[in-house]
């Protein structure tokens, strides 16, 4: 329950902006997923984001958002050249 006082205290002795600040923050590490798939997976952004509220609760699944953000062109264009090369043997 000291724990629970703790937190209690430095809420009440906290800024306004102060916790303004803590919950934009604490928002966009939940969806930083989301605002990766903007710039390297467009075409899945909205699975991505729709994703990342119950992926939130769980690490392993948060990590594993970030990898499918991250690596959606990366992985069209792994693809891509894989088979140009196949064509030219």
């Amino acid at each position: 329950m000291e724990f629970f006082s703790q937190i209690e205290s430095a809420l009440n002795s906290a800024s306004p902006l102060t916790i303004a600040l803590f919950i934009i923050a604490f928002l966009a590490i939940w969806f930083l997923p989301a605002i990766l798939a903007l710039f390297f997976n467009r075409k899945h952004f909205m699975l991505i984001l729709a994703a990342c509220v119950p992926a939130g609760f769980s690490i392993i699944a948060w990590c594993g958002l970030m990898i499918w953000a991250t690596t959606g062109k990366g992985i069209e264009k792994f693809v891509k050249n894989r088979k140009l090369k196949e064509q030219a043997e």
